[in-house]
């Protein structure tokens, strides 16, 4: 599995790369495409929309499971990846590229606390 060591991780499956300009793009692991298999529908979050870190802001239906993403730390969404709902197979082709779920705006002093490297969670997921 890939766990590139230039992002950040959830104990819940999620990636968080930090952008140039200090806004988050948002995914899931490798581990995570790789559990749920063939992804066959993603639902995304609205842009603008606010969540609380740890709520549930997105889903994913594989034909396994229906599983749900957790908002890594509180903000804003300000984009979405539209690309899924034509091809939400991209998140198993190419979950750290264009498979990504969402951009966002962290909220103003959010905890970064619970996220973690790429060797705890190669860690978590051994």
């Amino acid at each position: 599995m890939k766990t590139p060591e230039d992002l950040a991780y959830t104990a819940e499956h999620e990636w968080i790369a930090e952008l140039d300009d200090g806004r988050l793009k948002i995914g899931i692991t490798d581990f995570a495409q790789d559990a749920l298999g063939d992804v066959v529908y993603v639902d995304l979050p609205e842009a603008g929309s606010s969540h609380e870190a740890g709520g549930v802001v997105a889903e994913v239906e594989s034909t396994k499971s229906v599983s749900e993403i957790y908002m890594p730390i509180s903000g804003t969404i300000d984009d979405t990846n539209e690309a899924l709902g034509d091809s939400p197979d991209l998140v198993n082709a190419d979950p750290y590229g264009a498979g990504w779920f969402f951009i966002m705006t962290p909220a103003e002093g959010a905890d970064r606390d619970a996220l973690i490297d790429a060797a705890a969670y190669r860690a978590l997921t051994e």
